[in-house]
Parts: structure tokens; C-alpha cells; sequence
């Protein structure tokens, strides 16, 4: 028996060595990275979990494009402004789809806006922008769904008499809410436990995407689709989302002659009808309920973790608050209501949000693409259908286009005179064809919860803590670790 074992440990040590020799002999023109062993691929090199700068040492060591193997699927980064652009917008064709792994395949079913392709992806996308115009993205409108939910955490804020609490998930729940009225025409109670369960799944769903176990999925899906533990629970609070997204679809139905169009599903149910004759069409419910999923999925986590960001670095930088609230009640007053046409009056507070998004970048490098065709870039070549992570936070934290990029620094949006600077290095949403969706809508979103905040109370740390850990908890997203803060009202009124 000890002979066998001897025998089978030999044999796959030299197949290491044979795939060593092979690489390190072979003259491939595609970009340089770490060893790729059998099954496994390269992804020894980022181990069990990314830390939030695991894209950009490996630039260091690899150069601005390289490459890593996920089991047998090639995947090449592109880290640092000038590679980023180059692929987004100097080949955003090339770049347009989105990877089709087993996980996402099980997830999404190549359905909906974010991570369909094809016709399917273009008519999807389409439709999407064209109905976010028309419920007022950028009007007022939608900015009076968002300043209602900013008055609902001012109010939820305000019961803790300015004792330490968690903003979590009192944050999460007023943008979800924003989504929800986007999506299905109305709000949700915070105490709602179907909308809870969502959020849960939501929360779930993002944070195993970038674990082993997305690893483990493609390497062997049938297996993990079979075994209990954490793929098998994505797949069930995926579920979960859908089985939420189909109830509001037949609540529509029912009322469908009722009025006209007042939100997503309305329209796009209205689409279906119009489309119903189209060979071509892709309106159908699955896709509905996908756009729903994505809705929710893209608009919760993003916004609200920025707003949690925005409140830790405000809680650490007491002087830079106050020149916020001071600029806002300045320009603003404390009564007047405002609109997001007001962020051009204030160059301060605007720089300050730019910083927020810029130097606390949410995600641990952006979605990624798949490419279409064969690309020649920079002396390397992309293969076709290999996935390519276009590395934002490493454009945001690019030492070359950035000051302090280590820093919380508002200054770097603020010229001489302290007026606002537009960064084209400033791409949190992205470039190209897949540029996000709800850009638009995020931003309307940070700058009113932002100064609606700023406006009623003073961020300040629990008496004894120093300063807030900025170290996140990595995931897809860089999540704050847990903190509680107090919110003390700054009028008695």
C-alpha cells in the first residue's frame, strides 16, 4: 500500500515539474503571472481570500496586464489608469460580455442587464435606460423618493438620542428603499420580514462570489451544486431573491389596467405586451425578474456602503465634517430643502464625496468582462473568451495620477482656489459599453443622504475610541468592519 502512494506521489510530482519546465521554456504571448499547477490553476497565489491590495501587488510583481488561472479558465487584469482605459474604452467591444462561469450561469442563467450578453444584453440594457429617464432619473422625481427615505434615517438616527449606535442597517434599509421604489413603485417597512430575508440573501449572495468556493464551483461544478454548504445556500437565497421579484411581478398583473406606468416592472410589463409579436423580443418575465434581482443587487450594496464609509471617515475627521456642515449651512441654510443641482454650489462638500468614493473604492477590483475575440494589448495577447478584471481601485489608488493616494485627502478635487476639479482618473462607475447602469441614480443618492446628514447631526466617536478602523472586511465588496458611532442632533428642534 505504502508502495502505491510512494508510486502516485512521484507521478504527480513530476507533472508538476513537467508543467513548470512548460511554462517556464515557453514563449506564449500572453501576459506574465504566477505558475499555473494542474486543476487549480495559479490561484495558490492569492490564497484561501483577497486582501483589498491582492490585485495591486500582484501588478507590482507582474506589470500592469498579467495573467492567473482559475482551474482551466484564463483570467488577465489590467491594473493601473493607462491599462484600464486601454481595455475599456480602446477596446470596449472587445470587452463588452459578460464571463458565463458555472456559479453566475446558476445564478443568473445569463438573464437580465448585468451579466446577460448578446441581443439579450442590448435590448436589456436599452430598455433600462430608457426607463430610469422616464421615472426621473436626474428630475425630481426620484430625488423626492430619495430626500423622503433621507428624512426616514434622519428619524430612525435620531432615536438614539446621540448614544453609540450601528448605522448598518438602518443605511442599507433607506437605499434599498430607494431601489424598491424604483423597481416596484413603493417602500418597504423596515420591520417587513420578507424584505429582510432579501436583504439577507443580497448580503449573502456578494459575499461568497469572490470566495474558494466560486473557485471550487468551476473547477467542479456538478459537485458543488450537490454538497451541502455554502454554494448550495447561495443557491437557495437565490431563490429566494427571484421567488421576492416574482410576487411583485404578479402584484403588477393584477393591477396592470389600473394606471399608467409608475415604475420598472410597470413599464416593462407594458413592453411585453408591445413586444408580444416581436420574434426578437427578449421581454419576457425570467428576464423581468432577473432586472429586478440586478436592480436590487447593484443599487443596495454600492450606495449603502458608501454612505457607511462616508460616516466612519467623517467620525475620524471631525475638522473636515465640520467645514462640510459649515459650507452646506452657508450655501444652504438649515431649512430650505435642496436638490442635487445644489452640489454645484458647493465645491467642498462635492470634493469631499469624490474622496469618500475615491480613497474607500466598495469593491475589491470591479466586475469583470469576457473577451469576444482575440486581442493584441500592449505587446500581450488576450485570448478569446479568457475573463478580464479591469482593476478600479487600482486606478483610484494609481500612484501616478494621485497625490496622496494612501490618504483621505478632499484636496485632491479642489484646485488653488478651492473650487471643484472633475478627475478623468475618477472612474468608480466605470467606462466603456458596461459603464454602470444606475451612475446617475447613485450619485443623486450619496449627495442627499450625504449632506441631509451633515445638515442634522455631528458624527462623533464612543466616548474612549480614538479612531475608527479603516481596514475593511474583504469580499467582492471591502466592507467596514463593525462600528458603532453617535449621531448627535446639532438643533434641539
Amino acid at each position: 500500500m505504502l508502495g502505491i502512494q510512494a508510486i502516485l506521489i512521484t507521478l504527480l510530482l513530476g507533472l508538476l515539474c513537467v508543467q513548470f519546465l512548460k511554462q517556464f521554456w515557453s514563449q506564449n504571448p500572453y501576459p506574465p503571472g504566477p505558475i499555473r499547477f494542474p486543476v487549480f490553476g495559479s490561484m495558490w497565489k492569492i490564497g484561501l481570500k483577497l486582501s483589498k491590495d491582492t490585485f495591486i501587488k500582484l501588478a507590482k510583481q507582474y506589470g500592469n496586464i498579467y495573467m492567473l488561472w482559475m482551474g482551466p479558465i484564463k483570467l488577465v487584469v489590467l491594473s493601473g489608469y493607462d491599462a484600464v482605459t486601454e481595455g475599456l474604452v480602446n477596446h470596449s467591444e472587445s470587452f463588452v460580455d459578460r464571463p458565463v462561469t458555472p456559479f453566475l450561469k446558476a445564478i443568473a442563467k445569463e438573464q437580465g442587464i448585468m451579466w446577460s450578453n448578446g441581443h439579450t444584453w442590448k435590448q436589456q440594457r436599452k430598455f433600462g435606460l430608457i426607463t430610469m429617464r422616464k421615472l426621473g432619473l436626474g428630475k425630481k422625481g426620484v430625488e423626492h423618493q430619495i430626500e423622503e427615505e433621507a428624512q426616514q434615517l434622519v428619524q430612525a438616527f435620531t432615536l438614539t438620542k446621540g448614544q453609540p449606535f450601528d448605522p448598518a442597517m438602518p443605511i442599507t434599509i433607506s437605499v434599498s428603499n430607494v431601489i424598491s421604489a424604483v423597481a416596484c413603485g413603493y417602500r418597504f417597512s423596515p420591520e417587513d420580514k420578507e424584505f429582510l430575508k432579501l436583504l439577507e440573501a443580497i448580503d449573502y449572495i456578494l459575499k461568497i462570489s469572490t470566495t474558494i468556493f466560486h473557485t471550487m464551483f468551476i473547477v467542479f461544478p456538478w459537485l458543488m451544486k450537490h454538497l451541502p454548504g455554502p454554494p448550495r445556500k447561495a443557491l437557495a437565497y437565490n431563490d429566494v431573491i427571484h421567488s421576492f421579484a416574482r410576487k411583485e411581478i404578479e402584484k403588477h398583473k393584477e393591477h396592470q389596467a389600473v394606471h399608467e406606468p409608475q415604475d420598472f416592472i410597470d413599464f416593462y410589463l407594458h413592453q411585453m405586451k408591445k413586444s408580444k409579436n416581436d420574434p426578437q423580443s427578449t421581454y419576457n418575465e425570467e428576464n423581468l425578474s432577473q432586472c429586478i434581482y440586478d436592480l436590487f443587487i447593484a443599487g443596495t450594496e454600492t450606495t449603502s456602503l458608501t454612505l457607511r464609509w462616508a460616516l466612519l471617515l467623517m467620525a475620524n475627521h471631525p475638522d473636515i465634517q465640520e467645514k462640510v456642515h459649515q459650507e452646506i449651512e452657508d450655501v444652504l441654510g438649515s431649512s430650505r430643502p435642496f436638490s442635487y443641482q445644489d452640489l454645484k454650489k458647493l465645491p467642498y462638500t462635492n470634493a469631499v464625496i469624490h474622496e469618500i468614493m475615491r480613497s474607500q473604492y466598495i469593491l475589491s477590483s470591479s466586475i469583470p468582462r469576457q473577451c469576444t475575440k482575440d486581442v493584441n494589448m500592449c505587446g500581450f495577447l488576450i485570448p478569446k473568451e479568457a475573463i478580464v478584471i479591469p482593476d478600479l481601485r487600482s486606478v483610484l489608488l494609481d500612484p501616478k495620477q494621485w497625490e496622496k493616494p494612501q490618504e483621505f485627502n478632499p484636496n485632491h478635487f479642489l484646485d488653488k482656489d478651492g473650487s471643484f476639479v472633475e478627475r478623468k482618473e475618477f472612474i468608480p462607475f466605470g467606462e466603456g459599453a458596461r459603464i454602470c447602469l444606475g451612475e446617475q441614480l447613485a450619485r443623486i443618492e450619496i449627495f442627499i443622504f450625504f449632506t441631509t446628514l451633515l445638515r442634522v447631526f455631528t458624527f462623533q466617536l464612543p466616548e474612549g475610541v480614538k479612531e475608527l478602523s479603516t481596514e475593511p472586511v474583504v469580499g467582492l465588496s471591502l466592507v467596514p468592519q463593525p462600528y458603532k458611532l453617535c449621531a448627535v442632533p446639532r438643533f434641539s428642534e
